[in-house]
């Protein structure tokens, strides 16, 4: 089986069967791994008809989307967000944009709400995207297995282990930047405010520059605060 789709999930029940129905398209040219970290709500129960293969796992995303790895049967790895849906011919993009000269890549992005800034800001990502070789993990990011285990795969760490991740696949090859987009939730930008989020993550994508601990910033990432009171 060619791609292996891995989804790490924690307390998804209200939506997450819309998302996953939304990959059953894919069913016959992939697997579906879901990794859940201990949700306290139905999420087990809602993934199983629709996954192949459904771990539980501790919780943190970096681990989760690791242990789907290991797991995994493709020689492709598409780690997806659970509130994030893929264009309708992603996997044959993909299997098109992976040679040997170019080993991972990943989406443009569509935010989906209705703020008349979302569409702006989703631009913004993906040009800094395509400038920076750096991909957020909901452009839904796609690698080979073994370029993945050449870089000893994800940064087990609280926050920006897509940063991370990123930046060790660039010193193999430069991404590959689909302009075909997977469309993600905008939920979290709205429930704490469209501009206050964006100052936010540019804050701490500047504050991880710089040094800060992906532990600090994970703890104002959940608050969707600055500085710890």
């Amino acid at each position: 089986m060619p791609i292996s789709i891995i989804i790490p999930t924690l307390n998804e029940a209200a939506t997450l069967a819309t998302y996953l129905m939304a990959l059953q398209q894919f069913r016959l040219g992939c697997e579906i791994i879901v990794v859940d970290g201990g949700s306290q709500d139905a999420t087990v129960n809602i993934a199983s008809p629709y996954a192949d293969l459904v771990i539980l796992a501790d919780a943190g995303r970096a681990n989760q989307m690791n242990v789907g790895a290991q797991h995994a049967q493709g020689d492709i790895l598409l780690f997806l967000h659970a509130d994030t849906l893929l264009p309708e011919d992603a996997l044959d993009l993909i299997q098109q944009a992976l040679i040997p000269q170019q080993q991972w890549g990943r989406f443009d992005i569509e935010l989906k709400g209705e703020h008349l800034l979302l569409p702006v800001i989703a631009t913004a990502m993906n040009w800094r995207s395509r400038l920076t070789g750096i991909a957020t993990g909901d452009q839904g990011i796609f690698v080979t297995r073994s370029a993945f285990q050449a870089v000893n795969q994800y940064t087990n760490q609280a926050l920006m282990e897509d940063i991370d991740l990123c930046k060790k696949l660039n010193r193999l090859s430069p991404p590959v930047c689909i302009s075909a987009k997977a469309i993600s939730s905008a939920r979290r930008w709205e429930q704490f405010g469209i501009v206050k989020t964006m100052l936010l993550m540019w804050s701490l994508r500047l504050r991880y520059f710089f040094g800060a601990s992906p532990e600090t910033l994970a703890q104002l990432y959940r608050q969707g605060v600055f500085w710890k009171t």
